[in-house]
């Protein structure tokens, strides 16, 4: 039995807290904290009303190293799940450093002026968590998070050698609204509109924004045009994963979606740099992010499923191999559930089975990893367990 904090409350973080209070076991005591009283306080009503107990809520600033360890300090966690924004990933780890507390994230450090999506920032805190006897687990989401655990479990049990990789990512949900992204619209859109990148024999290869595209049959889903993007999880499987030839992302965009994309890049309103409005400075992106739906607002009217899994291809005792691993998420009955649409609960739910496992001791060291870098098996049981069972389906083996 545990106490954790965890550091946000928007979609993800709703998640994250209403499914730790269902393992109560585990997770003794929960602390969420914001700078945003209100979500907190409002997060902590649903898991009342929902018979899951008490949790305590503070304020905190994720920017501020000072009052992120003022409240580690206080409240003395074992492990801290940062779900907040990706900007604050190194603010908050610095302050796991100085308090003495294990630290989990679900997305790569980014820069707020340079979308650069990469691990390099967080990776080299390694020595230091090292010498501090604290453990980093990065990227316990879905993408990242699941898909490098699919991966490893591929690499573990099912093949000799692992050549090919698409990560594939399909939200077939339908919130009703002209435009809006089912996750933080800043992050969304500043990953979208970057160049894509896969790797490939050792190299990195760039292509413009969505000009990469494969048409998906998703399984009971159907065929989605799905466009190739960089993500962070191949950075690290790339490196983690033998024998590796190529390894692509894709996600799926509607046509709607795209064109409200464009029209937003074309008029200036996706820049994340300053420009002056009025004797004032602002971004553009992020202005537009308080015009758009709130995220964590799209549940109770987000009907349909995503579908996201991992399309591998290698070689199995000298045969020719191809499986899809995925896992299919309804919103209506996420929902139902804990008050979230799909995109949330498919980060949330990982992100809590990293910190369970972490806390029980089956996942462990004492130096920054990334989740392919464990036994798969473990979290692979505690997916279906706790609302997100896979598949492994058999394919055809064919020109990858």
């Amino acid at each position: 039995m545990a106490k954790v904090l965890i550091i946000g409350a928007g979609g993800v973080g709703r998640v994250v807290a209403h499914k730790c209070a269902q393992v109560r076991d585990i997770f003794s005591d929960i602390v969420l904290a914001s700078r945003t009283m209100a979500r907190c306080e409002q997060i902590r009503d649903e898991i009342r009303a929902k018979g899951h107990g008490d949790i305590d809520v503070r304020r905190v600033d994720a920017d501020n190293v000072d009052e992120l360890v003022a409240l580690m300090n206080q409240v003395e966690p074992q492990l801290l799940i940062n779900v907040a924004l990706p900007y604050q990933d190194l603010t908050i780890m610095e302050a796991c450093l100085a308090s003495g507390v294990h630290y989990l994230d679900t997305a790569n450090y980014e820069h707020p002026d340079n979308a650069t999506f990469e691990y390099k920032q967080q990776w080299a805190l390694d020595s230091r968590f090292q010498e501090a006897g604290l453990m980093a687990l990065l990227g316990s989401g879905f993408d990242p998070g699941v898909t490098n655990v699919f991966c490893a479990y591929a690499q573990q049990n099912l093949f000799d050698e692992i050549h090919y990789v698409d990560i594939l990512d399909c939200n077939d949900g339908d919130h009703g609204y002209p435009f809006a992204t089912n996750f933080n619209p800043e992050i969304n859109i500043r990953e979208v509109t970057a160049k894509g990148r896969y790797w490939q024999e050792g190299v990195w290869l760039e292509t413009e924004p969505l000009t990469v595209r494969l048409e998906h049959d998703y399984p009971e889903i159907g065929v989605r045009p799905s466009y190739l993007m960089y993500h962070e999880e191949m950075e690290s499987l790339a490196k983690n994963l033998k024998g590796l030839k190529r390894i692509r992302f894709f996600m799926t965009f509607s046509d709607n979606y795209l064109t409200h994309l464009r029209v937003l890049q074309n008029v200036g309103m996706t820049r994340i740099d300053e420009v002056e409005h009025d004797g004032c400075k602002i971004v553009p992106l992020q202005f537009l992010k308080t015009l758009l739906p709130d995220p964590a607002s799209l549940g109770p009217r987000t009907k349909g499923r995503t579908n996201i899994g991992c399309l591998i291809s290698g070689i199995k005792d000298g045969r020719p191999r191809r499986v899809y691993i995925y896992n299919i998420c309804d919103h209506e009955q996420c929902w139902a559930e804990v008050n979230s649409q799909a995109v949330s609960y498919t980060t949330g739910v990982p992100a809590m089975i990293g910190a369970m496992l972490m806390l029980q001791g089956v996942w462990q060291g004492r130096w920054v990893f990334n989740m392919e870098e464990f036994e798969a098996a473990p979290f692979m049981a505690a997916l279906s367990k706790h609302g997100l069972p896979w598949t492994i389906l058999e394919m055809e083996p064919g020109h990858d």
